[in-house]
């Protein structure tokens, strides 16, 4: 997590003050609960609250504690003690650490997933807009990086909004996936604290208990999680790498947008580079390189150990911080990608025609001939244009064998571009509804 590619809002979520706020939280409300049970003095979770409630926890200080404790549990709840006094005492009765850990890890995954959410819908946003702003602008589809059939640039972008629509949906449910709380004890058997204590703590942190603990929340939840945002992040990567192939200066079909007093080049003046989306390309790869670590977390030793503890320091942060920097970037490059239309169609007559050979495969078949034949004849007559020989409708209307099946009329008739359109509508339907 470095701030080049940090937003404030999802690294507050991060920052040493957030973290003891929601561990001291997590301890309050649990107060609170045994209080109620009879458990501790009611007047011990009164001054608990009163005493730390608009405290700003001295970092410093928790970090002085831990060079000695090794230990940084203790150490907040040392250092919360001399701001509470001897009712500290009553603070984290019967609980384990993995219980404020765990329950705090997974109360800041959920702030970090609502904000992804947000994210998500402002690209989606976007990518709606641009789509329909360009719903019929003709443009060449491509497998294999080689010229197949026309597309409108408008569907492109809707392919987008359809696989954003997902991740959106995969987020929610990662969200629902992790937000869970323990406070159950050691080994996880409430042996030391009433399951009670649990439920009050979950709904007052706004998250479910955990079916089952041991002495940690099991981990399967959370490489569910980290494995939906490298999904996610595989998505950006995708688009951005569509992005970049089409600024390539011999297919020039869209463009980042290029700002007043921008630089391309520190050596050459001339130069415009997709910099913003070969930045989402690496920024994608290191979320998804958080997702490995996330899996092996799953298998930990008997009832807990703390071989996850390190990994999840530096997943959580940096993996949300990451995609949250490079979808709020994304949803920017779409904002104000520069599209070329003219280009667009410059680059479909540069087969002379050759996007059409299935149609005209098709009108053979349909006049009889057979399959092989039918390829035979339009493949024969393509590889003259791919040779740089002349156009393919000339070539085809001056081929005896085609003429014998086609008149002039019936193969120009498939050479009709906006052929290719007559379902777009009925596309857009299926990804935007009606």
């Amino acid at each position: 997590m470095i701030p080049r590619y940090s937003r404030p809002e999802m690294t507050a979520i991060w920052e040493p003050q957030s973290r003891f706020r929601i561990w001291f939280e997590i301890e309050a409300h649990a107060a609170d609960a045994m209080a109620e049970l009879g458990m501790i003095p009611k007047e011990a979770a009164r001054t608990i609250w009163a005493k730390a409630k608009d405290a700003k926890f001295d970092v410093d200080r928790i970090d002085e504690i831990e060079r000695v404790t090794k230990h940084d549990v203790i150490a907040f709840l040392t250092h919360l003690s001399e701001i509470v006094g001897p009712e500290a005492r009553f603070v984290h009765s019967g609980m384990t650490s993995s219980d404020v850990l765990d329950t705090c890890f997974n109360v800041q995954l959920t702030k970090a997933a609502d904000i992804l959410i947000a994210d998500l819908d402002k690209l989606l946003e976007a990518l709606k807009r641009r789509a329909y702003e360009h719903k019929l602008t003709p443009t060449i589809g491509r497998s294999h990086g080689i010229h197949a059939e026309p597309v409108t640039f408008g569907l492109k972008l809707a392919q987008a909004y359809a696989e954003f629509s997902r991740a959106r949906a995969r987020v929610v449910t990662a969200r629902e996936e992790v937000a869970t709380c323990a406070i159950s004890g050691a080994v996880g058997t409430f042996a030391q604290v009433d399951p009670r204590v649990e439920a009050h703590v979950a709904k007052a942190m706004g998250l479910k208990v955990e079916p089952i603990s041991t002495q940690v929340i099991p981990r399967d939840r959370h490489a569910m999680y980290f494995a939906t945002l490298g999904v996610v992040a595989a998505s950006v990567e995708r688009l951005a790498t569509e992005i970049r192939h089409l600024q390539r200066t011999e297919v020039l079909e869209a463009e980042e947008f290029f700002s007043e007093g921008q630089k391309g080049s520190s050596a050459m003046p001339h130069k415009r580079n997709p910099v913003l989306t070969e930045n989402l390309t690496g920024l994608s790869r290191m979320v998804r390189a958080f997702v490995v670590p996330a899996m092996e977390n799953v298998v930990l030793w008997h009832e807990r150990d703390i071989s996850h503890s390190s990994v999840e320091r530096m997943i959580g942060p940096d993996s949300t911080v990451t995609l949250d920097f490079a979808l709020n970037r994304l949803a920017g490059v779409v904002d104000k990608l520069l599209i070329y239309p003219e280009n667009m169609l410059k680059n479909l007559d540069r087969l002379g025609g050759l996007v059409h050979s299935q149609r005209v495969l098709i009108a053979l078949t349909q006049k009889g001939v057979a399959r092989e034949d039918a390829y035979r004849l339009v493949q024969r007559n393509a590889m003259r244009v791919w040779r740089g020989e002349g156009d393919f409708l000339v070539f085809l209307k001056a081929d005896a064998e085609v003429r014998a099946v086609l008149s002039d009329a019936e193969i120009e008739e498939n050479f009709d571009l906006g052929y290719h359109f007559k379902h777009v509508d009925t596309i857009f339907a299926r990804v935007f509804g009606a």
